[in-house]
């Protein structure tokens, strides 16, 4: 994989809010196993937040956001075969990262993904 392959044309994008966000965001994670990389990430972290508030052991906070974003950024590497939008929009995908988790939570990405048009890449 070369650095010609993470690079996109969206690199020169900007967005006005997280609604003009939000279809971009989906559109790099395209593929199912990008996604399930999310979500694993997002429950890990999760879960090592509630483990360092219940022991008030700081060091789970540091795991939290390492273990998070090795999931989802193998998700990109690996699957998408993009460079992950928190590079360049870390706080919109922040936000991105907590409406997947929650719409796939309830049931609802894949309407939203067919809503949008979001095609998986090839």
């Amino acid at each position: 994989m070369t650095s010609e392959n993470l690079e996109t044309k969206s690199d020169v994008r900007t967005f006005s809010s997280f609604h003009d966000f939000w279809p971009f965001y989906l559109g790099e994670h395209s593929t199912l196993q990008c996604r399930i990389q999310h979500f694993l990430g997002t429950a890990i972290a999760v879960t090592f937040v509630s483990v360092a508030l219940m022991t008030g052991n700081g060091s789970w906070l540091v795991l939290a956001v390492i273990c998070g974003y090795a999931c989802a950024w193998w998700g990109h590497f690996v699957f998408e075969k993009n460079r992950p939008a928190t590079f360049r929009f870390p706080i919109y995908s922040f936000m991105g990262d907590w409406k997947m988790f929650w719409m796939m939570m309830v049931g609802t990405l894949d309407d939203e993904i067919r809503r949008l048009g979001i095609r998986p890449r090839r």
